[in-house]
């Protein structure tokens, strides 16, 4: 059947294949972490604190990997990213007692690194399988890339509670590294060879981008992420549980819902930013679209303030920031891989995805820190979504400068 494909779509399946196993092994794994060491016993801050190299090295990793790309091929480094998570999960393989702190955090760290080789890898490929004259065919690929990883990375977390209860902390892992594996081999036979390595060898130094329109647009996403995240990640959950009362699995269920509702809402985002008339967006759609984005924090922080009913409130609120982000994230994803330039597009691809792997980590520390000073319960999350708001407002204010159509 794929040979009657032509070889861009065959490598496009290919690559959305690797990247699809990878994300639900990538989520499945992060949702074993957490509830197996919530049974042994860890006590929250701990757990959180077996993510925080996940987050750094992401940093490192698409700052560097971008080069590596350029020099090596994105077929290598996206094989590279699916050897390391096989690593990463063998880690974990090792006898209960050596599964310290240190080492987890060892392994995450590792996991963290194949994770956005990966994506870098996906996402600058699909740049060079697309003509350059059909953007509107770049901005569907480039949606249903993103949209399908987030809800598989939803659907990871239902698999990992799942594998957990049906085969233990051990046969889960296990598991899973024998499938990555497969999946691996695979793509070292199938992936085409030269895909992504550049005609002139960058230099080290090319790795912060010279082009002003992408060091705007990664100043625009870090705040994004930021805004999501000094939210999402700490305070949201920790208000779910302990102040309206929520169980570990109706806060974890609901989150993964959201997640692959908000992947299924990227998915579909050229269709509602116009791409059935044929158009496709600009800079002046990410600022209309951010500046949308940027009022549900602040409303949703007034009705705590009026003491609304939290629960209608923030599952209601939840809904519609779900969707605006969706849409924001869809839109910036199109716009780095269209602006990036082709040879060496995983230098530009990677510093973005830099400064989105940036933007996670201070959302993420800056969640932890404001929930706890500002008090916890809603004055906790209230100062949160406030912060959440400011920085919106700033991506909105940065995305000015963006370039439209015309220019």
């Amino acid at each position: 059947m794929l040979s009657h494909l032509s070889p861009a779509i065959r490598q496009y399946l290919i690559v959305t294949g690797n990247y699809w196993a990878f994300t639900l092994t990538d989520g499945a794994l992060r949702m074993l972490v957490v509830l197996h060491f919530h049974e042994l016993g860890y006590a929250p801050l701990e757990i959180a604190l077996l993510f925080l190299f996940y987050e750094i090295f992401g940093v490192i990793t698409n700052l560097v990997g971008g080069w590596l790309g350029a020099h090596l091929g994105l077929n290598r480094t996206m094989n590279i990213g699916l050897a390391l998570q096989v690593v990463a999960l063998a880690m974990l393989l090792v006898p209960a007692t050596m599964l310290t702190v240190p080492w987890v955090m060892a392994a995450q760290a590792l996991s963290g690194i194949a994770k956005d080789l990966n994506k870098m890898s996906a996402k600058s490929s699909i740049k060079l399988l697309v003509p350059t004259d059909a953007q509107g065919t770049l901005y569907k690929w480039v949606a249903l890339l993103t949209g399908s990883k987030n809800a598989l990375k939803g659907a990871g977390f239902f698999l990992g509670g799942a594998l957990l209860m049906g085969l233990g902390f051990a046969g889960a892992v296990a598991a899973m590294a024998a499938a990555l594996m497969l999946v691996w081999i695979i793509s070292l036979i199938l992936l085409r060879k030269d895909l992504g390595r550049a005609k002139a060898k960058p230099k080290f130094r090319d790795v912060f981008s010279k082009s002003r329109a992408i060091n705007i647009l990664s100043a625009a996403r870090l705040c994004l992420f930021g805004a999501r995240d000094v939210w999402f990640v700490v305070a949201l959950p920790v208000f779910l549980s302990q102040t309206l009362g929520w169980s570990h699995w109706q806060t974890g269920g609901f989150l993964a819902l959201w997640i692959i509702g908000y992947g299924m809402v990227q998915a579909v985002a050229p269709r509602i930013t116009g791409k059935a008339d044929d158009k496709v967006p600009d800079g002046r759609s990410a600022l209309v679209w951010a500046a949308l984005l940027s009022a549900i924090p602040a409303l949703i922080a007034l009705g705590l303030g009026l003491a609304i009913n939290p629960a209608i409130l923030l599952i209601g609120g939840l809904l519609l920031f779900g969707v605006l982000f969706a849409i924001n994230s869809s839109l910036h994803s199109y716009l780095i891989v269209s602006l990036a330039r082709e040879d060496g597009v995983s230098l530009d691809v990677g510093f973005y995805y830099m400064a989105n792997a940036l933007g996670r980590l201070l959302g993420t520390v800056l969640s932890g820190w404001v929930f706890q000073a500002a008090g916890l319960g809603s004055n906790g999350l209230a100062a949160c979504l406030w912060i959440s708001a400011a920085l919106l407002l700033l991506t909105t204010l940065i995305s000015l400068a963006l370039p439209s159509g015309n220019e």
